[in-house]
């Protein structure tokens, strides 16, 4: 895969698609994760005298019309804080192409206000390619969609290379794939296992412990007989998960179950809380997090391991009284000795809740990119770069 290092940009017109699909709260982006991942990349470029102009998106705008709430105003302006210069925002770039100098950058306004965008238009694909010499992509977060802005821009610039965090992304789950520091452990989270369904079948066949967090949880207790009350499950999947403790059993792949939970009489930080064994969920009541005596033993577990991949919370972390287990996770983590690659929405979110940033080896920034990778799937955004 050609990377931006191998890449001379000295007074090239250099289009960067980044993921830059921040929270913004009253105007002011709330949390930049994403944009301080994509420095290096930006900044290596300007060293290097390229003129730069960025693209992303921001939320889920209906496609080709312009809404403010989604404009990325607020970003080039974060962004340009960070640079320690001006960002400015172009909104009119497709027909008229914007007038970059060496050492310059500019952002362009959210793609997915192009008509086209998602579905791979070709002729906005052209456009795009037409704004520059050299396209770089570098949005691990959005390399698994095959877009005008990831997949089409790419087939038809003059050049097309990865940027230094799609790069390290791909080697560092490469890595993880081929050649993991044994024994390896997974804890995949999540509401529902019909949509981590193939990660967790993927992951079985490489992992020696596989602990289920939340929903996904929830169906392999139910799957073993267990009565989860009216806790967010998927009846129509109980076979499936058998199906994945009996294959996990002939593989000796330990698939760990919470033995004690913390349930909820409603799904709300006010509800009756109550700490329980698994034996004795009533029908009325939900789980909504693992118990004290299961985050120990997953503690334990996690003690023993030299590679953990983590996706998801094992609990309702953002409301108090069910932050408690994924709390103890985070806590298990940081003090591990093995190499912890963590990646997803939440899971992001409860590394900086319980500020564990700078204890986990390797942050993904791409959750759906991350999955699909470990899934055995193709990125058609990083296929395209081979």
């Amino acid at each position: 895969m050609r990377n931006l290092v191998d890449v001379d940009v000295k007074n090239k017109r250099v289009l960067m698609r980044l993921d830059l699909n921040v929270p913004v709260k009253d105007g002011k982006v709330s949390s930049d994760t994403r944009i301080t991942a994509a420095l290096p990349t930006i900044e290596l470029a300007l060293k290097q005298g390229a003129a730069v102009m960025i693209m992303a998106h921001l939320g889920r705008p209906t496609e080709g019309e312009y809404a403010e709430e989604f404009s990325l105003k607020p970003v080039a302006e974060h962004l340009g804080k960070l640079l320690g210069k001006e960002v400015p925002l172009i909104k009119d770039y497709l027909e008229n192409a914007p007038q970059v100098n060496s050492g310059e950058v500019v952002m362009l306004e959210n793609v997915r206000f192009n008509k086209g965008e998602k579905k791979n238009d070709a002729a906005l694909a052209e456009k795009y390619a037409a704004l520059c010499d050299v396209f770089v992509s570098d949005g691990f977060g959005v390399v698994h969609r095959a877009q005008a802005s990831t997949v089409g821009v790419a087939e038809k610039a003059a050049l097309a290379c990865a940027g230094l965090l799609v790069q390290k992304e791909v080697e560092t789950l490469e890595s993880i794939l081929k050649n993991p520091a044994k024994p390896m452990m997974a804890i995949v989270g999540g509401s529902k296992v019909s949509t981590k369904l193939l990660v967790l079948k993927s992951l079985l066949e490489k992992v020696d412990t596989l602990i289920p967090g939340g929903g996904i949880a929830n169906t392999f207790l139910a799957a073993k007989g267990y009565n989860v009350g009216s806790s967010l499950y998927e009846p129509d999947l109980l076979e499936e998960a058998r199906q994945m403790l009996e294959n996990a059993q002939k593989r000796g792949v330990n698939i760990p179950l919470p033995v004690d939970v913390v349930v909820g009489d409603e799904f709300s930080e006010n509800a009756k809380v109550q700490t329980k064994s698994i034996k004795d969920v009533a029908e009325n009541e939900m789980i909504l997090d693992i118990g004290p005596e299961t985050a120990a033993n997953y503690a334990r577990m996690i003690a023993e391991m030299k590679t953990i991949v983590w996706n998801g919370p094992v609990g309702v972390f953002e409301m108090k009284p069910f932050a408690g287990g994924t709390e103890a996770l985070c806590e298990a983590i940081a003090k591990t000795q093995a190499f912890t690659f963590a990646g997803g929405g939440d899971t992001l979110s409860a590394i900086a809740q319980f500020g564990i940033e700078d204890k986990v080896d390797y942050v993904s920034t791409g959750g759906g990119s991350m999955l699909e990778y470990l899934e055995g799937k193709a990125l058609p955004g990083v296929e395209i770069l081979k």
